[in-house]
């Protein structure tokens, strides 16, 4: 099974050397990917072409890049960069974002956004697959009035989609090629979220749809405090009205019943729970809030069970 783990961008971000090294001991742990978060520091799809010539042997995504304020055109030859220099093993990560960011820092409207998404993959698949788009849709226009080639940019980058609601299920299904869901647990993948981007996908007559679920694990001999630090990092997600759907739909109360803390065995059983609700791939996230011992006891932990 493909087992990743994300790197944290969102708080006090390490510099570039220690990416690399932690990336390193990613590969090392037997984790087949790696993902980084797009906060307003980074650029997630530079960071992965850089780290990614460093560090051989390992896939790359970044998870997720708003569409609001980026146009597929420029997308599209960032992502192919990357693809080009990381030998195929770069996936890219689009998401709708949430009103908060859309309005406050990027000072855009946060309008019809499930149609600014459907308009943003119909547009990029082309881009992604021949370099030539000629789209024009009533939120934005893509057309390639010059030659954009990108050599090397094989196979067509992958495109993944953080969608969890109905319509962006729907959208997703059609349009991409897999979906990453986020604090959805095994309840909320097998009784809504695989089975909708699953039918969307067979009316479409696309492939089975990946399902690459983001999973907060901590590997650690000191469980309460790690709980603890998860609930109070995991307490802004229940503001916002996504992710508190599908929390709910999980079955728990708050964000934090959702994590896998504990030993090796409660995270094995925890990824067997996800793969038995529908998801293709597991990555953990915040295996960092442990400190570093704890976040590399837990790559090793998933790296045994690739």
């Amino acid at each position: 099974m493909t087992v990743g783990a994300t790197i944290d961008m969102t708080g006090s971000a390490p510099p570039l050397d220690e990416v690399v090294r932690q990336v390193s001991e990613a590969r090392a742990a037997g984790l087949t990917s790696v993902w980084f978060g797009q906060a307003f520091g980074y650029d997630a799809p530079t960071l992965a072409a850089i780290v990614g010539r460093e560090v051989p042997g390992i896939h790359f995504g970044t998870a997720a890049l708003p569409v609001f304020g980026r146009h597929p055109l420029l997308v599209a030859g960032q992502a192919r960069t990357v693809q080009a220099a990381l030998g195929g093993r770069y996936h890219l990560g689009l998401a709708l974002g949430t009103q908060l960011f859309t309005e406050e820092a990027f000072g855009l409207p946060f309008e019809r956004p499930v149609a600014r998404l459907r308009e943003f993959l119909t547009a990029l698949r082309p881009l992604t697959e021949t370099g030539s788009a000629d789209f024009r849709g009533e939120l934005l226009t893509a057309r390639t009035l010059r030659p954009a080639a990108v050599p090397g940019a094989e196979p067509p980058v992958p495109l993944l989609v953080a969608a969890m609601g109905p319509q962006a299920l729907r959208v997703s299904g059609r349009l991409a090629d897999g979906i990453l869901p986020y604090l959805a647990g095994p309840r909320a993948l097998a009784e809504h979220i695989v089975p909708a981007v699953t039918r969307a996908a067979e009316e479409a007559g696309r492939p089975a749809p990946r399902v690459v679920a983001f999973v907060p694990a901590v590997v650690t001999n000191e469980p309460d405090r790690v709980r603890a630090t998860v609930h109070e990092a995991l307490t802004f997600y229940q503001q916002i009205p996504s992710y508190a759907r599908v929390i709910e739909q999980s079955g728990v109360g708050h964000a934090a019943e959702l994590a896998a803390i504990g030993d090796a065995k409660h995270l094995a059983e925890t990824v067997r729970a996800y793969r038995d609700a529908g998801a293709t791939e597991v990555v953990v996230s915040g295996s960092e809030l442990g400190g570093p011992d704890d976040r590399l006891r837990t790559w090793e932990a998933l790296g045994a069970l690739a």
